[in-house]
């Protein structure tokens, strides 16, 4: 096995215990706490995990199969299933995460009207939506066979037809999916978080002018503190910026290289560096291993879940532990 190939296997391997493990802890929360499942915000989450479990369940560990064994995982009907879920998981949480911005943006922007905007029936829509979207060109590659073993991305996804007219049908196929995908995504991830930004800084100069009043009038306010006041208000305005850029920062770098491939390969009859197609797609995966970070697990909400979670577990493991200890006590006692 090439260096490459050892790299890029441990980079599959990483990227699928962090998602599945990521995951499965946002489901824990999510089943644990009855305030997130209230809100409408949790919908949207609920279905970003499902699509991440199953794509890192399904697509992730063939992919790595077909790096290690350079060899067609399973039968041709088999991966035909694999490359259906394929598209429709990628699809699916993309639009998720579009639906989550819309939802932050109503909500910094209209918070006083936020709960009539977004009710849990528009959530519901909304997600309706994004399956019937995902389906419909999930559907229409199976029922064409444009899905299969792609050797560029050894893993079960959209390939190529054979014909002339197959393969001019394929672009055009492609060149939709990407656009009402990728690039519809894209544009509401940057137009919505983008006013969000321009919100939380007008707050934070409001906050900013109130807090430099206030020194102004405190003359006898000690150095440090008015230094400490000056360094927080810094931070504010940072943590705002910090939070958009991951948001539409992830998506970009994680989805960008796959998407340009994928264009790119219609147009051109020379054949890619397979490490590199290996690595978009792997790229691509990693989305699922962040966006549990990215919208759930470092919120303080979600924090708080997990460490109630822990605590009740070490609360209950010390009082099994109490019990024991009492148990052998009283054993001990009896056999003297």
């Amino acid at each position: 096995m090439h260096t490459a190939e050892l790299a890029l296997s441990l980079l599959l391997v990483v990227i699928i215990v962090v998602s599945l493990l990521s995951n499965v802890l946002v489901l824990i929360c999510f089943l644990y706490n009855a305030e997130i499942r209230k809100q409408v915000p949790g919908l949207f989450i609920l279905n970003l995990t499902f699509c991440n479990l199953l794509l890192s369940a399904s697509s992730m560990p063939l992919t790595l199969y077909g790096v290690l064994s350079n060899a067609h995982p399973g039968g041709q009907i088999f991966c035909q299933v694999v490359g259906f879920l394929d598209t429709f998981l990628t699809t699916n949480s993309m639009l998720s995460m579009a639906a989550l911005s819309i939802d932050r943006w109503v909500a910094v922007v209209f918070p006083l009207s936020y709960h009539s905007r977004i009710r849990h029936r528009d959530a519901v829509i909304a997600l309706a939506y994004t399956w019937m979207h995902s389906l419909s060109f999930s559907v229409v590659a199976a029922c064409l066979s444009w899905v299969g073993y792609h050797q560029l991305y050894a893993s079960c996804t959209l390939c190529n037809g054979r014909a002339v007219n197959a393969k001019t049908q394929f672009a055009i196929y492609t060149m939709v999916l990407h656009s009402l995908t990728f690039l519809l995504v894209s544009v509401v991830l940057c137009v919505t978080y983008l006013k969000v930004l321009k919100v939380a800084r007008f707050h934070c100069k409001r906050i900013d002018v109130i807090t430099m009043q206030t020194l102004v009038l405190l003359v006898d306010i000690h150095p440090s503190v008015r230094q400490r006041c000056l360094e927080e208000q810094k931070r504010r305005r940072q943590r705002a910026t910090r939070k958009i850029s991951t948001f539409i920062g992830t998506f970009v770098v994680c989805f960008t290289p796959y998407v340009i491939t994928r264009i790119v390969e219609l147009f051109v009859t020379e054949p890619f560096n397979p490490y590199w197609g290996v690595l978009c797609k792997s790229l691509a995966y990693s989305k699922a291993a962040c966006d549990p970070f990215v919208y759930s697990l470092l919120r303080h909400q979600y924090r708080k879940t997990c460490s109630d979670i822990i605590n009740r577990l070490l609360k209950r493991s010390s009082q099994n532990g109490y019990l024991l200890r009492v148990k052998q006590y009283s054993l001990k006692k009896m056999l003297d």
